[in-house]
């Protein structure tokens, strides 16, 4: 195919917590309403900070961005925009991981082991949660970490993730 080759990128993975859920019982119009609504708060988020939404995965994301910190910003962004959101008296709550690795791009998607990382990074975050992996981390340079708090997730295991990754929960410094 036409793919870009390896490139050097943070992969983001959100997903709402509890969706599938609250649609057997909310039905498909509120459903679309609450989609729609979190989607403004989320893709502008991405946009914000130089990212691109791949794809979007039912309710939720996967966006790429050039820089750690970009990605890192985007998530706790949609966090806080999250919080105004209700509908049909559900109040939406995301998850989200990132990575950082060396994806492979074909056409406008990514593929390979990071993104596979990256997906089981966001798919243990709890419900208001960043995780973030080490390399995510790695890459926030020293003057851009004094706005950000993060505390390491022990006991990290995820499968389809190697065994020594570390995670940290990240949060805005208070």
């Amino acid at each position: 195919g036409r793919g870009a080759g390896m490139v050097e990128a943070t992969i983001l993975f959100t997903d709402l917590v509890g969706f599938s859920s609250w649609v057997l019982k909310a039905g498909d119009e509120l459903a679309l309403e609450l989609l729609r609504a979190v989607a403004g708060v989320v893709e502008p988020a991405i946009q914000a900070e130089r990212g691109r939404v791949v794809k979007r995965l039912g309710d939720g994301h996967m966006a790429v961005f050039p820089e750690p910190r970009a990605g890192i910003e985007a998530a706790l962004t949609m966090q806080e925009g999250l919080g105004g959101i209700e509908v049909g008296g559900h109040c939406p709550r995301l998850r989200a991981g990132l990575h950082r690795g060396q994806p492979r791009q074909l056409g406008g998607d990514y593929l390979g082991t990071d993104v596979n990382i990256a997906a089981r990074v966001g798919e243990a975050a709890g419900a208001g949660e960043v995780l973030v992996s080490a390399a995510v981390l790695a890459g926030v340079a020293d003057d851009e970490r004094g706005e950000l708090s993060w505390r390491r997730r022990r006991g990290f295991r995820a499968k389809g993730a190697p065994r020594d990754l570390e995670v940290y929960v990240v949060r805005r410094a208070p």
